[in-house]
């Protein structure tokens, strides 16, 4: 019988490098990005959301969101700064899901290689997710502008020295699964985070994760 040393098994590679993205995906951010929506509308100026449109918003991308609010182009980076701010002010409310602290520490003790990719601050990031849980990560790219996140994952890939087809980006946008196909490695998407399990899998991410456990099964995952 054929064996792996003789060259002529094949599978999916072993993953080695997993690149986390930040809100939605190891931060329950939503809840507090509704919150201020509307106070961020009446800063600059374009149209508020009434609650019952939260659901209607999660099967849009990024730049989805934007047009249906009236927000010109010139002025997306410009509210993304803003929120940044407004998050570190109100840091206290922002919260890990449950269970990722759990999660990092299995992921980094099966051997797994980790980063992170966000459009969020660093500070911001340090806050929520603690001294500690940083330190797990080998690469941190924050301040990602909204259509940034290809180059600084390609960054990563080459910084932490590691092939392509061994990365993957996890996220919780159809904006994320777009980035690490731009980058070259596989897209995840979570579904407990901004937009929807459907609108994800419509995506066509290479993997998907309904829970936060089935993320950690990773740590757990052998390849021939």
């Amino acid at each position: 019988m054929p064996s792996a040393a003789d060259g002529l098994l094949t599978g999916p590679p072993a993953l080695e490098l997993i690149v986390l993205d930040f809100d939605g995906t190891l931060a329950d951010s939503f809840p507090w990005f509704t919150s201020v929506l509307n106070d961020v509308a009446r800063r600059w100026r374009f149209r508020q959301v009434d609650p019952t449109e939260h659901p209607a918003l999660r099967r849009l991308s990024a730049m989805e969101v934007f047009a249906s609010l009236g927000v010109p182009g010139w002025k997306v980076p410009l509210i993304a700064h803003d929120l940044r701010r407004r998050m570190g002010r109100e840091i206290r409310h922002i919260r890990p899901f449950a269970g990722v602290d759990e999660l990092l520490a299995a992921l980094q003790t099966a051997g797994l290689r980790l980063a992170l990719a966000s459009s969020n601050s660093r500070d911001n990031v340090q806050a929520v997710l603690g001294t500690s849980n940083l330190k797990r990560f080998e690469r941190l790219e924050c301040g990602i502008a909204i259509t940034g996140k290809p180059a600084r994952l390609k960054r990563i890939v080459r910084r932490c020295r590691v092939d392509a087809n061994r990365a993957i980006y996890i996220g919780d946008e159809v904006r994320d699964i777009a980035a690490a196909r731009a980058a070259g490695i596989a897209a995840g998407a979570v579904g407990w985070g901004y937009n929807t399990p459907d609108v994800l899998r419509a995506a066509g991410p290479d993997r998907l994760f309904p829970t936060l456990a089935d993320l950690a099964r990773l740590a757990d995952e052998t390849f021939a």
